[in-house]
């Protein structure tokens, strides 16, 4: 579901004039666009990139082709964009990931300085999961057991350093309690260890979870922030529990550092345009996201938070990959 601020926005830049060409660079574009996807095939980037790169072709009057270039936790393919030229020929679409990734790893770039932050494309809440023997029935009683047991409550993530690792230490600094933390080899064997009881908590997005909370094999504690959709099941917001705490994971297009405005400005008006397609809609609303339109200098700025409010997150909870 689209809030009316985000409507509202998408309609302005959606009436930008997509078919005009960018004046510095001639005819942008006159030959196919590489979208680069920092990850193998088969994840929420590609969910997301796949049916923009098919609206953004039309719109842009070019074909648009997904290159998945994994490796490295994204660090290879958002090299490879950062060493292109920038004359929006080479794009990049990726997520939170990016930015917690970034903080933790050497790379051959800096984030977000080496790169040219477009549009953000879709947002998501996370959910927080408990077993189904794990005696909280809401939040207050996940905290109140963590105080309880400083230590002693095992939570799973996708592996060190990555965004549910992340998400949860940043929830356990903002309750002030302290839980163990059990990486795993990606999402879905911790969602299948939690199903099995030998973990107790997991943050995790709703697209990686969704069936088993359905099917009531995990206990849905709460949402991580607003645009739940209804297919997934009812809960309160973390905020609504009292906690100040609300984090989402987004979808976003950059480019190279040095992109061209007037170019910057055209991929983002198309991007908005695609997204707010109503088939490209139900295709994120079946990961659990929503559209999310906005202006390049909105993107900018949530990334200025995100990374700020990571790199806090790493040094209070020594979050490092060795």
């Amino acid at each position: 579901m689209i809030d009316a601020v985000g409507r509202r926005a998408a309609l302005a830049l959606a009436a930008a004039p997509l078919a005009r060409p960018a004046l510095a660079q001639g005819a942008w574009p006159s030959r196919p666009i590489r979208l680069i996807v920092p990850f193998p095939p088969g994840g929420s980037n590609d969910v997301v990139a796949r049916p923009l790169a098919d609206r953004l072709q039309p719109l842009l009057g070019q074909p648009v082709v997904i290159e998945n270039r994994g490796g490295a936790g994204g660090a290879i393919g958002a090299a490879a964009v950062s060493q292109a030229a920038p004359d929006g020929y080479t794009l990049m679409v990726t997520s939170s990931s990016f930015a917690t990734s970034s903080i933790i790893q050497r790379t051959p770039y800096k984030m977000p300085e080496d790169f040219t932050p477009v549009a953000v494309l879709a947002k998501a809440p996370f959910f927080i999961l408990v077993s189904p023997d794990f005696p909280a029935r809401d939040v207050a009683g996940l905290i109140a057991a963590a105080r309880a047991n400083p230590g002693g409550i095992d939570y799973a993530s996708s592996g060190p350093g990555g965004i549910n690792h992340f998400i949860t230490e940043y929830f356990c600094l903002r309750a002030g309690i302290r839980m163990n933390h059990v990486p795993y080899r990606g999402t879905a064997q911790a969602v299948t260890d939690l199903v099995a009881g030998h973990v107790q908590v997991l943050i995790t997005t709703v697209a990686s979870a969704n069936a088993v909370a359905r099917e009531g094999r995990v206990r849905v504690l709460a949402y991580t922030a607003p645009g739940r959709n209804e297919q997934s099941p009812a809960a309160p917001l973390v905020r609504e529990m009292g906690l100040d705490y609300e984090v989402d994971i987004w979808w976003g297009l950059f480019g190279p550092k040095g992109l061209p405005e007037p170019i910057v400005t055209r991929l983002n008006a198309a991007a908005n345009a695609a997204v707010m397609e109503g088939g490209v809609a139900r295709i994120f609303e079946a990961e659990g996201a929503r559209p999310a339109p906005g202006t390049p200098g909105d993107f900018s700025a949530l990334l200025d938070v995100e990374m700020a409010r990571w790199r806090d997150v790493a040094r209070a909870a020594d979050i490092r990959v060795e």
